[in-house]
């Protein structure tokens, strides 16, 4: 009797044994359907054994094998099992979250991979000869292929660095073998898919990202399986793409925090594709202007091979920076009058110019004048945001929304008024300054529309916008050939976050931003508005030297025990019951201070309110742990997991973010 162990997508933390019929032929790494209670289950064959510890009276067979699909590798089913171990889920939720959702359907039409649209064949444009930079990056990238080497690739922005991933996936298609190519927001997706097909036209390119149709991922995914996709494209879910040949992964933007999935299984893209490379013998390049400071100092540390792009290509100048006092030049509907004048002179020039100003809507707040009143989500800690064309207020952590209002509901009074700015605010006071001016916004709320992201850039790159107006979206991997201004407003507020992070991600955002302007002839400028214009952050970025403000905050990192010198994991727990998160939390960090007694590297932290204590109705708790060897960390994290899980907590739903992107 052939026993198959199954893992299923059930949040039970074991696999499933089914009976094999002698008439079905079953290997590890196929999909089967089975049955499971009552309905029927795509599953994932993880071994195959001839006994099992169910007694054979309850054995149950396996119903049959999904056929368009041939069985996961060994690599993909290693992966799987890592990612499961590591970021502590069951095997079964990881697998099903990389599957496409069309292959888990029990009933369902079959496959096939003539489902991807594809593009019209065209003659390959001649590559632009490299710069002596990058062709040592290039020798460096094609001198790893066929062995395991992570490689970090930092180059300024617009230093070509896209360049040296076209040479070495260029290399891998004309050995006949595969490369997937990571982004971390799909908003990257068709710009760079439309430069890699138009490279590579003999070439199958497929992209993968969770905006696709059910069919067109899932012929993606069999597209890559069968090897006739020699490219994948694709967001953090392709980096569980099977393939028969792969021979080179490229993680661009490395550094963006969008690789971390932030709900269900909490894994990194971006670490899963070092442990695929390091699994498959293969080379994996991590790209950034800004790497991640574990990137950095994986790279300082010789870890990982280092190859650096430090001027732009064709000679083109790095963006001047100014910092703006707003202190003296106070900004009006979020503007200071040197960057008025700064965008007059650009329109005068027939240039173009990019206002930066992370946070959507009009105001982050209404407020009464008279009594001092202002909105308040019913379900979160959290201020409504006022959205003026929609005439709403809404929250932008559980979606609530509701009408403004034409008077106070506290006093009655009709004096009310919008504090701070957002993209509508700035939007409407630029058509009011300039209304000659041709002005263009993406934020969230535009690209919700199908198709609008697209359309804007589009407009952008014809020249039929002048002032673009937006949030981080637009703060990496687009070019603007005819901008030459940036303005970054309300940067101020990452200088005095309590996130550790949050410094790395300001230097890096300001960076990127400036990194959009002057990529053509004309040299850029960047206005930063801030009320700290001597702030080192500042100088670092102005003068863009990654080395200097990774130095200093490295520094800071290693003083506070925080990573790279340490690694962390955070429990997050909610409830619908005010303050038994906090008490569940509060239980759960004596049971880690027991498991982790006489461990002098293993730290517990106190159990606090989440930073947003309230959301969507739940009161929200955390606790951090940290421990300065993975090796002994690992081995805690699992022992309190099972205890936690066995503690019983009927009304808290809790999980344990191993690596927090966000704390």
């Amino acid at each position: 009797m052939t026993i198959a162990r199954v893992a299923i997508d059930v949040p039970i933390d074991t696999l499933f044994d089914f009976r094999v019929p002698e008439s079905t032929a079953v290997s590890p790494g196929a999909l089967v359907v089975v049955p499971f209670g009552r309905s029927r289950k795509v599953g994932l064959v993880i071994a195959l054994q001839a006994r099992s510890s169910v007694a054979a009276s309850r054995l149950r067979d396996v119903e049959s094998v999904v056929a368009d699909a041939a069985p996961l590798g060994p690599v993909e089913l290693e992966l799987l099992g890592f990612c499961a171990r590591y970021y502590l889920r069951p095997l079964g939720e990881v697998a099903a979250a990389a599957l496409p959702p069309r292959l888990r359907q029990v009933s369902r039409r079959a496959l096939a991979a003539t489902e991807i649209p594809r593009a019209p064949r065209t003659p390959a444009p001649q590559p632009p000869d490299p710069t002596p930079a990058q062709q040592a990056a290039i020798a460096a990238c094609l001198g790893a292929i066929g062995r395991f080497q992570p490689i970090l690739l930092q180059g300024v922005t617009g230093s070509g660095k896209t360049e040296v991933y076209l040479r070495a996936i260029d290399a891998v298609i004309a050995s006949g073998k595969q490369a997937l190519l990571l982004l971390p927001e799909i908003a990257l997706t068709p710009q760079l898919e439309s430069v890699t097909r138009s490279r590579f036209p003999q070439a199958e390119v497929v992209a993968v990202h969770s905006a696709m149709g059910e069919g067109a991922r899932a012929a993606a995914w069999l597209a890559a399986q069968r090897g006739s996709a020699a490219v994948v494209l694709g967001t953090r879910l392709a980096v569980f793409m099977p393939f028969r040949d792969l021979a080179l992964i490229v993680v661009d933007e490395e550094h963006d925090p969008s690789y971390k999935q932030q709900e269900g299984v909490r894994y990194s893209a971006r670490d899963l594709a070092v442990r695929r490379a390091q699994l498959a013998s293969i080379p994996v390049i991590l790209g950034s202007a800004t790497p991640s400071l574990e990137s950095y100092a994986n790279a300082r540390d010789g870890r990982y091979a280092y190859a650096t792009l430090p001027g732009r290509v064709a000679g083109a100048a790095l963006p001047r920076v100014r910092m703006v006092d707003t202190r003296a030049d106070r900004p009006a509907d979020g503007m200071t009058q040197a960057l008025r004048v700064a965008i007059a002179a650009r329109l005068e020039a027939r240039e173009q110019s990019l206002v930066f100003i992370n946070r959507r809507g009009f105001a982050p707040v209404l407020h009464c004048r008279d009594c001092l009143w202002h909105p308040d989500c019913p379900r979160c800690s959290a201020k409504l945001v006022v959205h003026r064309a929609a005439a709403q207020m809404r929250c932008h952590h559980c979606g609530h929304r509701e009408r403004l209002p034409q008077a106070c509901p506290r006093c009655g009074s009709a004096d009310l008024a919008p504090l701070g700015e957002g993209t509508q605010r700035i939007e409407a006071a630029l058509q009011e300054a300039f209304p000659q001016a041709r002005i263009a916004r993406l934020d969230r709320d535009v690209t919700r529309r199908r198709g609008a992201l697209q359309a804007v850039l589009g407009e952008v790159r014809a020249a039929r916008v002048d002032i673009l107006v937006g949030t981080q979206m637009l703060t990496k991997g687009h070019d603007y050939p005819a901008l030459t201004l940036v303005g970054v407003i309300g940067a101020d507020g990452a200088l005095f976050s309590a996130d550790f992070r949050a410094a790395e991600r300001l230097f890096s955002r300001l960076v990127q931003v400036a990194g959009r302007a002057g990529r053509g002839e004309r040299r850029g400028e960047v206005i930063v508005q801030t009320e700290f214009p001597t702030h080192p952050l500042y100088a670092a970025a102005a003068a863009q030297d990654f080395d200097a403000f990774a130095a200093g905050e490295l520094a800071q990192r290693a003083a506070a025990g925080f990573p790279p010198f340490s690694h962390l994991a955070l429990l997050r727990a909610e409830s619908k019951k005010e303050g038994e998160a906090l008490a569940f939390a509060r239980a759960a960090a004596r049971t880690a201070t027991r498991i982790a007694r006489g461990a002098t590297d293993i730290d517990v932290f106190d159990a606090v309110p989440a930073l947003l204590e309230r959301k969507a109705g739940f009161s929200r708790a955390q606790l951090m742990v940290r421990a300065r060897a993975r090796t002994r960390f690992q081995p805690f994290l699992h022992a309190w997991h099972d205890a936690l899980s066995r503690s019983g907590a009927r009304h808290v739903r809790w999980s344990i973010d191993v690596d927090p992107q966000e704390t």
